[in-house]
């Protein structure tokens, strides 16, 4: 038996990473892209670029194992149904659940697996990518683009027609807080300054215009401090625990935690559904590898979709109950009675 338990294995492993990796590969290039789209907002270097790409490989994991697992699983079955494999096996003593608890205990591995992902890993790399893109887009208020128009610095749009690193060149602010209170300020020379945290932008040799409540002021200025007043909010980290305690008040969160749980459970919750399907007698079934995993996948997703959308705990735990139950139901009407 240990013999056997090795060959299920090595098939299995063969088959699975032969399924994950394009997948894997596929759904990251997805992902590079959506990262990609944000260098139009924000400036990114090649190092920041990976880094938040890090920050998803938990979500693309989550998202490609379950499906890797289904497909795996049903080929292998498949592969040595149609080789007479399993017949060979059958004819020296294997029963069929005998040869199913192999995949049984992976599976279990693969959701134990799932579920530390799912409820410990992305809650913190969803946090942490959060949180650089609020940093990087701070960053990037800062970051004034000569010749640009409609650029924000605190709460004055700012226009410039030169730079050289800090130092700006024919600079134009303009500030309006209502209907009645206007300011206008241009200089001919001006710089971004950092002191003790605050930032500002100093404007050198220039005029101003204010204009309030009717009355048009002109002021000439040697040297003029513009501050950035807007307040900027720390991102507040919760640990797994705190976040995952939010969902007792908020719906969103327990549906997406409904969720987490039953994709994670997926490759237990399926090992007997594919099987049921996937050992056959070659010569009286004919094999359906793509039809099984299609329909599998497809009705697993749908449950995992409307628990995210309804989910409850009793609906879950019924929602588990029935898959898996019908699951070894099936398998031992069409395979267990005979094999």
């Amino acid at each position: 038996m240990v013999n056997a338990k090795g060959y299920l294995s090595a098939n299995f492993t063969k088959s699975f990473l032969l399924t994950f990796l394009p997948f894997f590969m596929i759904i990251s290039l997805v992902y590079l892209v959506r990262i990609s789209a944000l260098t139009a907002k924000i400036k990114l270097s090649l190092v920041e670029l990976l880094t938040l790409y890090s920050y998803s490989i938990p979500d693309i994991i989550f998202y490609t194992l379950p499906l890797s697992f289904i497909a795996a699983l049903t080929t292998v079955l498949m592969h040595m149904s149609h080789d007479n494999e399993l017949i060979a096996l059958y004819a020296l003593g294997l029963r069929s659940e005998k040869i199913l608890r192999s995949f049984f205990l992976i599976s279990l591995l693969f959701s134990i697996l799932l579920l530390v992902i799912s409820l410990f890993a992305m809650p913190m790399t969803k946090q942490l990518y959060k949180s650089f893109k609020q940093e990087k887009r701070s960053e990037a208020k800062l970051n004034i683009v000569p010749g640009k128009l409609g650029q924000k610095f605190g709460d004055y749009y700012v226009y410039i027609r030169q730079k050289e690193q800090n130092r700006f060149h024919d600079l134009v602010i303009y500030n309006r807080t209502d209907r009645n209170n206007e300011q206008f300020f241009a200089s001919k020379h001006g710089e971004l300054k950092h002191t003790n945290g605050h930032i500002s932008l100093l404007l050198e040799d220039g005029y101003g215009y204010t204009y309030a409540k009717g009355q048009l002021q002109q002021a000439q200025y040697k040297t003029l401090e513009a501050f950035d007043t807007t307040k900027k909010r720390a991102y507040h980290f919760n640990d797994t625990l705190a976040y995952w305690m939010q969902a007792s008040e908020n719906k969103r969160l327990m549906h997406t935690l409904i969720f987490f749980i039953f994709v994670s459970l997926i490759p237990l919750l399926s090992v007997y559904l594919v099987a049921a399907f996937s050992m056959i007698n070659p010569r009286y079934q004919a094999a359906h590898t793509f039809l099984v995993i299609f329909s599998v996948t497809i009705l697993l997703y749908i449950l995992a979709s409307i628990l995210k959308k309804f989910g409850t705990l009793p609906l879950l735990g019924g929602a588990i109950m029935i898959v898996l139950g019908g699951g070894i139901w099936l398998f031992r009407q069409r395979v267990a009675r005979y094999f």
